[in-house]
């Protein structure tokens, strides 16, 4: 059975399914209050393999098949990368200090732990000698059970991942603290102490989350290739030993990151820092090379959206889902192309874009023209980014201007009500196809395919390179590996169509300085693909930066920009009302400190 999340193979699943769900949502007001009834099965159910199968199911369905899926926004509109032009979204609230222990929209605490119910459940009862996942084929049988146990793992780790990433942070007294770690099915007799389970340690939940990656490596193909029907290319798409791999080099990074380190009395020693960092650089590597998952490759378009994504897993992609539907279009295509224009890239992430040069645009060095901003910039510029004058879609080129007599251009803001607040668009995950949204000659839209990657080879490779610097500094050597800082951040620039290494060996001079060029090369490889949030407060970098614009003038022999020189303060379009430090750790929610009493707060919530 092929895991493509949309395909209709899963129908039948969803048969044996649907009921199971519905009672599963509507009977538990929280994993730390659980009713046990007939929401997941009797003996005799559990002799049936869809069953068993379909509670798995529901712990990958519930992964977003859409980068997204933040009430239809992406991440980045709560950083300094882009806002949503919806001002009454969830996101827009938040970032205007819309939150409190009582309203979060960032997790979801509850639904967190559900998943962790299925997966729990599925690993008591669905390996019994009941259930036959293979009637007339003994071995299939055992290989089916094999990889159903390596997936249970590996989700567990992967939800585990995301409730840590939400959810943990440091106390009033200085503890780093996860999520309480719940590794069985929670039924009735689990009521009298559920209510006194206290929150592990950051640490312990890192540990945690890693044994299960152990765990799903041991079990899990390495990958899904050749015609076997159980574990060749057919289950693509699945969890697999590659993933599991990079799954351990994200949780060791987060676990050795400045933000969850214990402080005060529980401070750790430098000692045990640099061992978390050592942790990041040894697994980096096994998932490089146990994980075979190749050299870095820079981002293409036709890897996440086109005609052929649906079938196949690009080698960059080593953990994805993918979705046939034009939401992401319908959502940020330009209105005049039929689109709502929704998220609206900043003039932040224009400016974090060096020159084909290797020079950022604050260096005198680059040639950068703040009125010729666009050209000659790092290839993901042109990937991620639709700016005035960029053709759209094969169509016309982008009018964000206002001409001398005031006529606007017809992508511009005062246009119409719907068009980008900052002068920028969204391309990256977007279709380029032509007439998508409403092609004149039928009066219908098309759907195209896209893939969401939840776990890339490049994320390895920056984790690498991250936990280098801390060690040795940009050109130094850390046992374990054979590559610096300096030779990472080198190739991926370079296949990022930087060949000039001038700044990069000027930088590297510096410990500090070429961390904070290894930040920004991460927040322009993976814009869009919600990882600045996370980014932005594992490392504590500010969370307040104004979201700024620019604006443009047409004129008689070009254009007039305002708010592209790196030397001016630029235009302000919103502000970001993070200004306290509890704002790097998110709330545990209310309602589940009143049913727990051990489940200690975050600082400052």
């Amino acid at each position: 059975m092929s895991l493509h999340y949309k395909n209709h193979t899963m129908k039948n699943i969803k048969l044996y399914t649907i009921i199971i769900v519905l009672f599963v949502f509507y009977s538990c007001e929280s994993l730390l209050d659980t009713k046990y009834d007939n929401t997941f099965g009797d003996e005799y159910t559990w002799k049936l393999p869809e069953y068993a199968t379909g509670m798995l199911m529901n712990a990958y369905n519930n992964i977003s098949a859409l980068p997204n899926s933040y009430g239809n926004d992406f991440l980045d509109v709560a950083t300094d990368n882009a806002l949503t032009r919806v001002k009454t979204s969830t996101l827009s609230r938040f970032v205007a200090n819309g939150i409190s222990s009582k309203n979060n929209p960032i997790g979801n605490w509850e639904n967190f732990y559900m998943q962790f119910q299925y997966i729990n459940i599925f690993l008591e009862k669905g390996f019994t000698g009941d259930i036959l996942y293979s009637i007339a084929d003994s071995t299939r049988n055992e290989t089916i059970k094999k990889r159903l146990l390596g997936e249970a793992y590996f989700l567990r780790a992967w939800w585990g991942m995301e409730l840590l990433k939400v959810f943990g942070g440091i106390t009033e007294d200085g503890q780093a603290l996860g999520y309480p770690i719940v590794t069985k099915f929670l039924n009735p007799a689990d009521n009298s102490t559920l209510i006194n389970i206290p929150r592990n340690t950051y640490e312990e939940c890192i540990l945690q989350i890693m044994a299960d990656c152990d765990s799903a490596y041991k079990y899990l193909p390495l990958v899904y290739t050749g015609t076997d029907v159980d574990t060749g290319s057919a289950q693509d798409g699945r969890a697999s030993g590659k993933a599991a791999l990079a799954l351990q080099s994200r949780a060791a990074l987060f676990g050795a990151s400045p933000a969850y380190q214990p402080q005060g009395e529980y401070a750790l020693t430098v000692d045990s820092l640099e061992k978390k960092w050592k942790r990041v650089v040894v697994l980096s590597e096994k998932a490089i090379s146990s994980g075979s998952i190749g050299a870095y490759t820079a981002l293409t378009e036709i890897m996440y959206v086109g005609p052929t994504v649906q079938n196949i897993t690009n080698a960059e992609f080593i953990f994805r889902k993918w979705s046939n539907n034009r939401t992401l279009e319908n959502q940020n295509f330009p209105p005049m192309f039929f689109g709502q224009g929704r998220t609206n890239p900043s003039q932040n992430l224009v400016d974090a874009y060096p020159l084909k040069n290797g020079f950022p645009i604050t260096d005198t060095r680059s040639g950068y023209n703040p009125q010729n901003p666009y050209v000659n910039r790092d290839n993901r510029f042109e990937l991620s980014i639709y700016y005035n004058g960029k053709i759209f879609n094969s169509d016309r080129p982008l009018e964000i201007y206002t001409q001398d007599n005031g006529v606007k251009g017809r992508d511009v803001a005062e246009y119409d009500y719907s068009n980008t607040i900052t002068g920028y668009y969204l391309k990256k995950f977007l279709s380029p196809t032509k007439d998508m949204l409403y092609n004149p000659s039928t009066l219908t839209g098309s759907n195209a395919f896209h893939q969401y990657p939840l776990l890339r080879r490049a994320e390895v490779y920056y984790n690498l390179a991250e936990a280098l610097n801390e060690l040795a500094g940009p050109k130094g050597n850390v046992s374990g590996s054979n590559r610096t800082a300096y030779d990472i951040l080198k190739d991926i620039r370079t296949k990022n169509g930087i060949a000039n290494t001038q700044y990069l060996d000027e930088v590297a001079t510096d410990q500090d300085n070429f961390m904070s060029l290894l930040l920004n090369e991460r927040r322009i490889e993976f814009a869009f693909e919600n990882h600045r949030f996370f980014d932005l407060r594992r490392r504590l970098l500010p969370l307040n930066e104004p979201v700024r614009s620019v604006s443009i003038n047409k004129i008689s022999n070009g254009y007039e920009f305002y708010g592209t020189d790196p030397n001016d303060e630029g235009i302000v379009v919103e502000l970001r009302e993070f200004d306290e430090a509890k704002h790097y750790y998110m709330p545990i929610p209310y309602e589940e400190t009143l049913k727990n009493p051990y489940l200690i707060q975050n600082k400052g919530w």
